[in-house]
């Protein structure tokens, strides 16, 4: 993404504060960086340290002398690549709405004929609020690209959507914008994660390490390149990507329906860790210890194979991908699963319990297919997500043409 520019928009708001990160991020990709600021913005973060991450002068003022004698307003608005807002705060989005320009952000995004991607950010009940979505209506109807928002605790101590999108998330968004390999638009995906979870009586049961982390990340990555996505979770602490719809089950066998309910799909990525085995008679009532009893015994039958399944069904996806979390020889495992599932690619990964991989943020892959082995070393799931999403898209292109 060498010289494609960013003008960076930052509104007042808590998540100010991300935008720092955002910056970093940006630039880290090969983005050139610049920086509006509204007035209410300088109360989270300062102009300076702004200016001294993009390297460049924060504009903050519609009335400065010098910039407007040139119409810098103008020239602002059209000097960009892409104008990104983040956070994009309900306040800023009613002006866009409704052609509102008192300000230079406002003014500048009356002004533009640059594509404007927004990242939202306000307490869960502004978020809702009639208003705020009917501005969300009109401004997709405008053109306008969104990002998140997520769902989450906020500052303010309530719960639920309206979040900034992380850093990451944003800027995966923006390059998906510039990235034509990852226009998804028309396609149906299915995405399987977390760990399921297998009763043993109705208060215990038997699970795995699996936070969810990377098959939602590959799930909102797919959801914003464009494709309908339906997410199958099992039980995870994490909120439901943005754009996706998603199915909550428990366990594996309940994974399974979901998984058949949803064909026929474009592709699958079967993250999910589901457990291998389950207990033949989960007890009714709680087990219970008795002194000097004898210890239970329990009997363990194979849950069903959900990867084998879809790779043998007769809807099967024109691209499946499955996942391999092995602790010892991981790439020679993956080549087995490769073949016996029917899977075209197998993303294997070590997870020992030294690698921190399990349930943690960052992850090393690799990729196994019919052509050989790539690894991916050492990358944030959001960003093993991304590059997933863009070799999907170039495979799936490599049908169609």
């Amino acid at each position: 993404m060498s010289g494609k520019r960013i003008l960076l928009m930052i509104a007042g708001g808590i998540a100010a504060y991300k935008s720092l990160e955002l910056i970093r991020r940006l630039k880290d990709r090969g983005y050139e960086v610049s920086a509006v600021m509204t007035r209410a913005a300088h109360e989270f973060v300062t102009p300076l340290s702004v200016s001294a991450l993009t390297g460049t002068r924060v504009h903050t003022d519609l009335f400065d002398l010098t910039d407007e004698a040139e119409m810098g307003h103008i020239q602002l608005s059209r000097s960009a690549d892409l104008i990104v807002i983040a956070p994009a705060t309900a306040d800023l989005l009613a002006k866009m709405a409704h052609g509102q320009a008192d300000d230079l952000a406002s003014t500048l995004l009356l002004a533009t004929d640059t594509d404007v991607l927004a990242a939202p950010a306000m307490n869960v009940r502004m978020w809702a609020h009639p208003a705020t979505q009917r501005n969300l209506s009109t401004l997709r109807s405008d053109g306008v690209h969104f990002v998140g928002p997520d769902e989450g605790d906020m500052a303010c101590g309530e719960f639920g959507p309206g979040r900034m999108a992380e850093p990451d998330a944003i800027a995966d968004a923006v390059d998906a914008y510039f990235g034509s390999t990852l226009d998804l638009r028309g396609k149906t995906a299915l995405v399987t994660s977390g760990p399921t979870h297998e009763p043993i009586d109705p208060v215990r049961y038997i699970a795995n390490r699996s936070s969810g982390q990377q098959g939602h990340a590959i799930a909102a990555a797919l959801a914003r390149a464009g494709a309908s996505v339906t997410l199958i979770s099992g039980p995870v602490s994490i909120p439901d990507p943005y754009g996706v719809t998603t199915r909550h089950v428990e366990t594996a066998r309940e994974m399974l329906d979901a998984v058949e309910q949803a064909l026929p799909v474009d592709l699958a990525v079967m993250t999910a860790a589901v457990a291998d085995w389950r207990v033949a008679e989960a007890g009714q009532s709680k087990i219970k210890k008795e002194p000097g009893g004898d210890t239970p015994q329990l009997s363990f039958v194979e849950n069903p194979d959900i990867l084998k399944t879809v790779g043998h069904h007769e809807k099967r996806p024109r691209l499946l991908i499955g996942f391999a979390a092995e602790t010892d020889d991981v790439v020679e495992n993956a080549r087995g699963k490769l073949d016996r599932k029917k899977a075209d690619w197998i993303v294997a990964n070590d997870v020992s319990p030294e690698t921190g991989i399990m349930g943690g943020s960052h992850n090393s892959v690799r990729i196994v297919d019919a052509d050989g082995v790539e690894e991916w070393p050492n990358m944030t799931k959001t960003d093993v997500a991304t590059r997933l999403v863009e070799r999907m898209a170039k495979t799936l292109k490599t049908f169609t043409d």
